[in-house]
């Protein structure tokens, strides 16, 4: 696919060059400016220093048809997106009164005054418009000029990203269309990443559609991108082959869930599920209570991070002492014991060691218990995570071999 529009993301924000916040949205955008047909050339980051932004945003106009920039649209002194913008292009920037209006209002809302400062957030150039943010106070603009497009996004993700999908993107759509372009993801796991890239290996000969590969907690992703009248026929076609050598390590595709498809699974059939969590100290119960289903089969959890805590929920005293906290025996019985106290269908347990970086997982149902062991690299800041995912895709594989499925 050759896209005929270039972009360039330029992220705002001395925080972001010391490290202190991770650029979230530059990773959402570079994943959503594809789908648009247009081509991201180059990220950025620019400290809160005018002279720099402006010499950044200079280079980034001369190489790129489309500019974005996420952050610097504050009110403080340090928030220098808009006058850099206002510089580049040798405009004023003048009080727009309806902006003013609606940031005067907003505050009131709140029974705030507002603040002198934050009437900079009112403020346009001749070659701007305006671009609504309803989740905060920093509208965006929208500005062209010369055949070139840049637009201010706030920094804070949560406003960015509803601006980007609900006043950037039909702006975008209406002014510059493009053929229908169509993405499917493939969700794998318990697979490498270098071993799907080889099985994946002949889709990267091909311009349509292309593909990418992504390493996600939840597994391995394989992105296909395809464009023209014909993209859906393109992505079932290689979404057929692909499955062909990769179909055993196939979870899930576009946006399915694991704890969504699990839910699902146990709906289905009035089955329930609690849990019992050492390692990752309740974060596995955090993540199944974030469906809004879950309270039709999660019954409870448990955070049980020492030998104490796991003794007063089931496990003997005995069995921790001869066999260890980590154990698959006591992994075993954990889940076995969680299982009959919360009354429930499945019982599921983790319990680990960060220092050694090995987990072992418990399942109890109605045909006994399982346990598995999960090894990771020690003192990884991403085990709690990967520990998480091992686990549902464990009580994923036990679901199947139960025939509990939707299938």
């Amino acid at each position: 696919m050759e896209n005929t529009l270039q972009a360039q993301l330029i992220s705002v924000g001395t925080e972001l060059l010391r490290g202190e916040i991770t650029d979230t949205n530059a990773t959402f955008l570079a994943s959503q400016l594809p789908l648009s047909g247009i081509k991201l050339n180059r990220m950025t980051t620019a400290g809160d220093n005018l002279k720099d932004l402006c010499q950044i945003l200079r280079q980034a106009v001369e190489s790129s048809d489309i500019v974005i920039t996420t952050g610097g649209l504050g009110p403080t002194q340090d928030d220098l997106t808009r006058e850099a913008v206002a510089d580049l292009f040798h405009e004023t920037m003048t009080i727009d009164p309806q902006l003013e209006r609606n940031l005067r209002e907003m505050f009131s809302r709140f029974n705030r005054e507002m603040p002198p400062h934050n009437i900079k957030q009112a403020m346009l150039i001749p070659s701007a418009k305006s671009l609504r943010n309803p989740r905060g106070t920093a509208p965006g603009w929208w500005v062209e000029k010369q055949g070139k497009v840049i637009v201010l996004l706030p920094g804070p993700p949560r406003e960015m990203t509803f601006m980007w999908q609900n006043e950037v993107l039909p702006i975008i759509k209406q002014r510059f269309p493009v053929k229908s372009i169509l993405t499917r993801t493939i969700k794998t796991f318990f697979i490498q990443e270098a071993k799907v890239a080889e099985l994946a290996h002949p889709f990267f000969q091909t311009d349509n559609p292309t593909l990418g590969i992504y390493a996600k907690p939840d597994g391995i992703q394989i992105r296909f991108l395809a464009v023209g009248d014909n993209a859906s026929r393109l992505l079932d076609e290689a979404e057929k082959k692909l499955m062909e050598k990769l179909s055993t390590y196939v979870w899930g595709k576009d946006d399915d869930t694991l704890d969504g498809i699990i839910g699902t699974w146990l709906i289905k059939h009035g089955l329930t599920l609690a849990t019992i969590e050492d390692f990752t100290g309740g974060s596995l119960a955090a993540l199944i209570t974030n469906s809004k289903s879950s309270s039709q089969y999660y019954h409870a959890g448990i955070v049980a991070p020492n030998d104490r805590s796991k003794i007063n929920w089931g496990v003997t005293a005995e069995l921790v002492a001869k066999f260890g906290t980590v154990s698959p025996e006591v992994a075993s019985a954990m889940a076995i014991h969680v299982k009959q106290e919360l009354e429930a269908d499945f019982g599921i347990s983790i319990t680990g060691i960060d220092k050694e970086g090995h987990i072992y997982i418990g399942i109890a149902d109605r045909s006994g218990s399982k346990t598995w062991q999960q090894q990771y690299q020690a003192g990884r800041p991403d085990n709690h995570e990967r520990a998480m995912m091992a686990t549902l895709f464990r009580l994923r594989d036990r679901l199947i071999e139960l025939n509990l499925t939707n299938e």
